[in-house]
């Protein structure tokens, strides 16, 4: 099939913008939890109307301040609650919103705000106000900065005591559906990050969409969700947004390494994440029951897992004797699991990444269905997502309805909806380039089945084209091996080589186990073991599991462990975790050398 579409689900407002949704909120459920946020510890909630009391005392601030409509307001803070709070304060006070990732360095921020021409931000913490500081003689237009962990929400709170609510109210109906929300800069993988403007419209047709789609998970005064992505990317602002529209209960987790308490304490119905975290919940799991010597239980009751999720989508379902195996382990094991996902969590939404087959069957098959989806920043997250009541294990499901999704003669995936962004900022040549011919050229190749579901198989621009004049989609073969609780991260390489090498590099909290479990020196590091014989042979069959996915000629020959992992500061991955390939290849050079000398 080489085009599929579903028709709308949800009538986007046509003279509203997203403010409405909090308002709305307050009248039609004032008393609902519509958020809740940790006070001493503690989480505790917060109602619909007194979200909206807390959002409109910051606006007034901001309108205080000199705020005007369409103005840019920077934020650059972890996931919390106030990232909420203050989205909704700079579209309330008829600005819009800039996002800048907490890890982002002083360079990073001096382009986003120098770029969209922000004339205020709010930060954080003491280190985000320094990096501004660093940087703030080359930005004329900023004028204001906020801190939240000094008072900047009390303080804008009594800065605006003297505006009119009816001030308010004006400027919140300033931005009209086809008017910019947000300029969420990309992650910048091959260069300077481009601003794409997102309106109110697309926000509404993909929260409202996806919510309509999947409406037995966002059942309003019954289930909840828990963000621990970063808000500054554009998944996380849709989950943020979609919890809203639905509305359904909100918490804000900042700090991801205490997420199992977290997951506990919160207890949602509803989870988001990329599938590095299914996979760490997975293997933390399996490494703590091999810890407990009941490493072989798990393994038999993994495969059984895997098995039944298979079996789920055959007509007939799963067999007598599978069932009964199947109930066996869900007291041992099944259970404990989804207790350390909150007890009441049955679904996951997906996306970042492909999660692969293996995993999607054995999430599905201990209770726990993950929905892959499939986006972009241009596409404000979700393009493609796995409806609840049918799952296609393997693919990244439907278009979003109301959109189209096309899959071009070279193989490229294609897509027109409202969700689609308007262009870049200032950025006509890139605009006209992602835009051509009135639909969205996403750079990422795909296929369509019968149905109308998605698989992406590869980048475009990452293909990698052999000495021999082979085509390599790197992404297949890399996902599985990274799918190792070993392996952190894996850059396949070959363009222009005899055959296609790998870059690995070690999970170290899961390398310090596999260390202790295998007798090699206390305090080993990836450095120190990249060339120990009973590592590498594990790697090697990570690598064998990996080359299982495709043919002879696409499959890794040999691969190299580096000796440490990639991170944002060094500037090898984006804030979401992309590869930056370009930075990496230039960066481990003799590595990649070394895989293809004698």
């Amino acid at each position: 099939m080489r085009e599929f579409s579903l028709p709308a689900l949800y009538e986007v407002p046509t003279d509203g913008n997203l403010t409405d949704l909090i308002r709305r909120n307050a009248t039609q459920h004032p008393d609902v939890a519509v958020m809740s946020r940790k006070v001493g510890g503690v989480w505790t909630d917060v109602t619909a109307t007194e979200f909206l009391a807390e959002v409109r005392a910051a606006a007034r601030g901001l309108i205080a301040a000199g705020v005007q409509p369409g103005d840019r307001v920077a934020l650059m803070s972890r996931t919390r609650y106030e990232w909420v709070q203050m989205d909704f304060a700079i579209w309330s006070a008829g600005a819009v919103t800039v996002p800048v990732y907490e890890t982002s360095s002083a360079e990073q921020v001096q382009w986003i705000l120098g770029d969209s021409g922000a004339v205020a931000v709010i930060v954080e913490s003491a280190a985000h106000a320094d990096a501004v500081a660093s940087v703030r003689d080359g930005l004329p237009a900023l004028q204001h900065v906020w801190q939240i962990d000094k008072g900047a929400v009390a303080e804008l709170a009594e800065a605006g005591a003297d505006v009119s609510e009816e001030t308010v109210d004006e400027r919140s109906a300033a931005a009209k559906a086809d008017d910019p929300a947000t300029i969420v800069y990309t992650s910048g993988t091959t260069g300077r990050p481009k601003g794409c403007v997102l309106s109110h419209r697309n926000f509404f047709a993909e929260c409202g969409n996806l919510v309509e789609r999947l409406k037995p998970l966002f059942r309003t005064g019954e289930d909840s969700v828990l963000l621990f992505l970063p808000a500054a990317h554009v998944f996380g602002r849709m989950t943020e947004l979609a919890a809203v529209l639905a509305p359904i209960r909100l918490g804000c987790v900042p700090d991801i390494k205490n997420l199992t308490d977290e997951l506990a304490t919160f207890r949602p119905t509803l989870v988001l994440g990329v599938p590095r975290v299914f996979e760490k919940v997975y293997n933390s799991a399996r490494a703590k029951a091999q810890a407990d010597g009941k490493g072989k239980i798990f393994d038999k009751a993994a495969d059984t897992a895997i098995e039944y999720g298979r079996a789920l989508a055959t007509p007939g379902g799963p067999s007598l004797g599978l069932r009964l195996k199947h109930k066996v382990f869900d007291k041992l094991v099944y259970s404990k699991l989804r207790a350390v996902l909150g007890g009441r969590c049955k679904f996951a939404i997906s996306g970042g990444a492909p999660l692969g087959d293996r995993l999607g069957n054995f999430y599905s098959g201990i209770g726990f269905t993950v929905l892959e989806g499939y986006g972009l920043t241009e596409s404000c997250a979700a393009t493609a997502f796995n409806p609840w009541d049918r799952q296609k294990i393997g693919t990244v499901g439907q278009p979003l309805p109301g959109s189209v999704v096309r899959i071009a003669d070279d193989g490229e995936v294609l897509v027109h909806g409202e969700h689609v962004f308007s262009g870049y900022w200032k950025n006509e040549a890139a605009t006209a380039e992602a835009l051509a011919d009135g639909w969205f050229h996403t750079g990422d190749i795909g296929t369509l089945d019968e149905d109308g579901y998605l698989a992406i198989t590869g980048r475009k621009k990452e293909i990698i084209v052999t000495a021999g004049g082979k085509n390599v989609a790197p992404a297949v073969i890399e996902d599985r091996i990274r799918a190792h609780a070993l392996v952190a991260e894996c850059m396949v390489v070959g363009d222009g080589r005899p055959f296609v090498g790998a870059l690995v590099t070690l999970d170290e909290e899961f390398l310090a186990r596999w260390a202790a479990e295998n007798g090699k020196p206390a305090g080993s590091t990836a450095a120190s073991l990249r060339e120990d014989a009973d590592l590498l042979a594990v790697i090697q069959q990570a690598v064998n599991d990996g080359n299982a996915a495709v043919s002879k000629a696409e499959s890794v020959r040999k691969f190299r462990v580096l000796p440490s992992q990639f991170t944002e500061e060094a500037g090898h991955i984006t804030p979401s975790l992309k590869l930056k390939r370009n930075v990496v290849a230039k960066d481990f050079a003799d590595e990649i050398e070394a895989i293809y000398r004698g």
